[in-house]
């Protein structure tokens, strides 16, 4: 049996609950009415941004009871409180993502899209930036190219900053001419594009009995669709430095992809209708610049013979319900019964290390 207890850990999956006045608060008077205030459940089975809903950001409680809400939030996004939960859950560091701002692409006006992500760029760099265990990631504006390339430009410096988060879906879709550019200059940054799912587009695929969780498997399905642009068109060959990981969008995807793209790419190469024309196969470059991160898939570590244990990384989820947050342990032993301790090595731990920068002395020592 291969024990995952000695061997070091990043979440390669962490997330910040931001305040809920934190846009109202810092966007200019004239961008307000598109500040970000809550994620909101529906009974369509999927989830909505509510945009400036209410100047204390709770309806439903009194201004007193909103404040004190307010002020667990931004303790909760401490250096302390990450340490502790990293004590708890045995790891050694993690790439904070937001939770709110994860729902910021939705935002139909560019001007407050970008500002929505350079006030969270800022605020979270504020709190908890700084930190040897903690990475951060940058929210990136998608709204146009040359929006999105200015705001790598002036995050990416910082040594705190371990990913450059995209949403999951572009507009364009990432194949497009447009994007070109900026996937020349996140290569060029040493840190890899993140994409979280449930970015980027509308969660609500289905209606009705069964579709919270059905529109769940659709918003993860959308990680081979961009695999797939990124491989095929050619962008990962032009920008061997470039690598993408998909954020909490499980891994036994991966080998169905590899193997999917291939049979197409080679039957359709045979009668004339590959375009570009790639040096190596599609699951040369999903093999080597692809990565997914899961908290709890059996499917990917049995398929670790086709893609290999680079493509994976491990993480918690914290403090997300579905988070295996404290019992991270008891899992990954559990997965990882019979599995090489290289392989087990690299994706609980080596992989993070290696792609968002971390320094080789956080996996010597727990916090």
């Amino acid at each position: 049996m291969t024990s995952t207890v000695d061997l070091p850990k990043i979440s390669a999956d962490a997330h910040v609950d931001e305040p809920h006045d934190l846009w109202y608060e810092r966007l200019s008077v004239d961008l307000r009415d598109h500040a970000p205030r809550r994620i909101l459940a529906n009974d369509a089975g999927g989830w909505s941004l509510v945009v400036n809903g209410s100047p204390i950001g709770w309806n439903e409680l009194s201004a007193e009871e909103a404040a004190a809400k307010e002020a667990e939030r931004v303790a909760a996004a401490s250096p302390d409180v990450r340490l502790d939960m990293m004590r708890t859950d045995r790891i050694n560091a993690e790439i904070v993502f937001p939770t709110i701002g994860l729902y910021a692409w939705d935002i139909s006006n560019p001007p407050a899209g970008q500002s929505v992500c350079q006030v969270y760029n800022d605020w979270i760099r504020e709190q908890i930036g700084g930190h040897d265990r903690i990475k951060l990631a940058m929210m990136i504006p998608t709204w146009d190219a040359d929006m999105a390339i200015a705001e790598v430009e002036r995050v990416a410096a910082d040594p705190s900053v371990g990913g450059l988060l995209l949403p999951l879906v572009g507009k364009p879709e990432w194949n497009s001419k447009e994007w070109e550019p900026l996937w020349g200059v996140i290569a060029s940054t040493g840190r890899p594009a993140v994409m979280h799912q449930g970015s980027g587009h509308d969660m609500i695929f289905y209606r009705g009995w069964g579709s919270g969780t059905a529109n769940l498997l659709a918003t993860q399905s959308m990680a081979p669709r961009a695999a797939a642009l990124l491989s095929c068109s050619g962008i990962l060959e032009r920008h061997p430095d470039l690598h993408a990981v998909f954020v909490e969008c499980n891994g036994g995807w991966i080998s169905w992809a590899m193997q999917t793209l291939d049979y197409y790419y080679q039957a359709h190469d045979e009668i004339g209708w590959t375009k570009p024309k790639l040096a190596e196969l599609p699951s040369h470059y999903i093999r080597h610049q692809i990565h997914s991160t899961f908290q709890d898939d059996p499917v990917a570590i049995t398929n670790l013979a086709d893609t290999g244990a680079e493509c994976l990384l491990w993480g918690n989820d914290y403090p997300h319900p579905e988070s295996t947050y404290p019992e991270s342990e008891k899992i990954l032993d559990r997965l990882f019964d019979g599995v090489d301790i290289d392989s087990a090595r690299a994706i609980v731990g080596g992989n993070a290390r290696r792609l968002f920068g971390f320094d080789e002395s956080v996996l010597k020592d727990a916090p």
